[in-house]
């Protein structure tokens, strides 16, 4: 094979796909026609209700809910199982260690495991919870494009240098992913074959400082352009969301919801 052809195929191989754009949402449904600020002041406070949440029932009732929430939000089931899965996979080793309870007896080394009833039933409870936030987030921030997102934070009067560092970070960690694809497709072209041994180990290594080198050198790069445009750590916005009356609908319902789930915790409604 001739030397033309052969770098033809090493740049073909290295070939990576385009970061995913920011203006994509995952859900198509009437979710995503709400005013994202509404949607983010109804998951804020779902999701601190949720987190403060001590009884099963109710972390149960926040999982139907934010199943409801995703058939409305028309999310593909591609997309919501995919997630779904690596959430409880987090979850999952709650279930491995926290049914169990290590116990010391008299000497250094006695030691037993025991059942804990009372684990089991925490890592119910935090698998409950985990998943109801998740859903909440999934189909209510997942049907608005990101840009849309930092945009009604910003309207939110969160600080601009924190909604400045959100939208920078989403953006280049694409772009990150993109050069670690890169790189590790380089390796593969050049016969890299991973195992258990050193040389893997340093060629992880070295491919974890190379990426960190790049991303401080397109971090220069980028940081010196921004300038050079007049950036002067502000991204102003030139367009503005309408309030309409469906967003204050959704956010009178959600609010009556709400509070009929904290009612129903307050009351001391228990598991049994």
């Amino acid at each position: 094979m001739s030397e033309a052809a052969s770098q033809a195929a090493a740049q073909a191989a290295v070939r990576v796909e385009p970061a995913p754009s920011l203006d994509n949402a995952l859900a198509v449904g009437p979710v995503g026609r709400l005013d994202p600020r509404a949607k983010l002041v109804v998951v804020f406070a779902y999701s601190l209700l949720m987190a403060l949440a001590y009884s099963p029932l109710m972390a149960a009732l926040g999982v139907l809910l934010g199943l409801g929430l995703v058939a409305w939000a028309r999310l593909g089931w591609k997309v919501f199982l995919s997630r779904l899965v690596a959430v409880n996979l987090f979850t999952a080793f709650l279930w491995l260690f926290l049914p169990w309870q290590l116990t010391m007896g008299q000497g250094a080394w006695d030691l037993s495991l025991t059942y804990n009833p009372g684990g089991l039933l925490l890592a119910l409870l935090v698998t409950l919870k985990a998943n109801a936030i998740f859903l909440a987030l999934l189909a209510l921030l997942g049907s608005s494009p990101v840009n849309d997102i930092f945009h009604a934070l910003a309207h939110l009067k969160v600080p601009s240098k924190l909604v400045t560092m959100f939208l920078l970070f989403y953006r280049y960690l694409h772009v990150m992913r993109q050069e670690y694809q890169r790189l590790r497709q380089a390796m593969q072209v050049r016969g890299f074959q991973p195992g258990s041994n050193l040389h893997t180990y340093k060629t992880y290594a070295q491919l974890t400082g190379i990426l960190l080198v790049h991303s401080l050198d397109r971090s220069e790069r980028v940081y010196q352009a921004m300038l050079c445009r007049g950036f002067g750590g502000t991204f102003w916005l030139l367009d503005h969301f309408s309030w309409r009356r469906a967003d204050t609908g959704f956010c009178l319902v959600s609010g009556l919801v709400l509070l009929v789930l904290a009612l129903l915790q307050w009351s001391g409604i228990s598991w049994n």
